[in-house]
């Protein structure tokens, strides 16, 4: 296709893509210092906050990619910070289940909201099928 500007458009968005990385890993930094966490910590306790529920390590290792014993120390870590508790399941004792600490988690929501709300504002124009799009 001669004249076409893809090459020059994927060159463009690799650079914007590795800038937008390096962006959210510095705020991703910044939120972690804040919280007194590691940026690892900070990104499994955003996860268990989406989750809905209590879950095992062995889940958090699949929303990581770590091993399930990287998996056990990061919760270890999560649960002396204060910001997760275990308990066993009451269906299968054998289970044990990690749950944020609810008044840890809105501490956790507030400082996400008053960081990285600024990003919402991006898409204000957009109506709902570019949304959807």
């Amino acid at each position: 296709m001669p004249g076409s500007a893809r090459p020059r458009l994927m060159a463009e968005l690799a650079v914007v893509s590795r800038r937008h990385m390096a962006s959210y890993a510095l705020f991703n930094q910044a939120l972690a210092d804040r919280l007194g966490l590691h940026p690892t910590d900070l990104q499994c306790l955003n996860l268990l906050t989406l989750e809905g529920g209590p879950v095992t390590t062995g889940r958090i290792a699949e929303l990581t990619g770590l091993t399930t014993g990287s998996a056990t120390r990061l919760v270890d870590r999560l649960e002396r910070a204060g910001y997760v508790t275990r308990e066993r399941d009451a269906g299968d004792r054998r289970l044990v289940l990690v749950a944020p600490v609810p008044e840890k988690a809105a501490e956790f929501g507030r400082a996400w909201e008053r960081f990285g709300s600024g990003w919402v504002t991006l898409f204000e124009d957009l109506d709902d099928a570019e949304l959807d799009l």
